[in-house]
């Protein structure tokens, strides 16, 4: 697995959302504040959809 990275959009502090990929063509999504250290795994074309989904703007708050 590759390193893990933290979005763009966390502040300093804040619980955050990290990514890593897998040489198994795998996406690891884990959030910092998470005291289960749970580990979201999904293929990238789904997490591909689901960041155009976010950015364009076909989601609710």
């Amino acid at each position: 697995m590759s390193p893990w990275q933290k979005s763009s959009y966390c502040g300093e502090g804040d619980a955050c959302i990290h990514i890593s990929a897998s040489p198994a063509r795998a996406v690891h999504l884990t959030e910092s504040g998470d005291p289960t250290r749970a580990i979201l795994r999904t293929t990238p074309a789904a997490w591909a959809a689901l960041v155009r989904s976010l950015k364009e703007g076909h989601h609710q708050v």
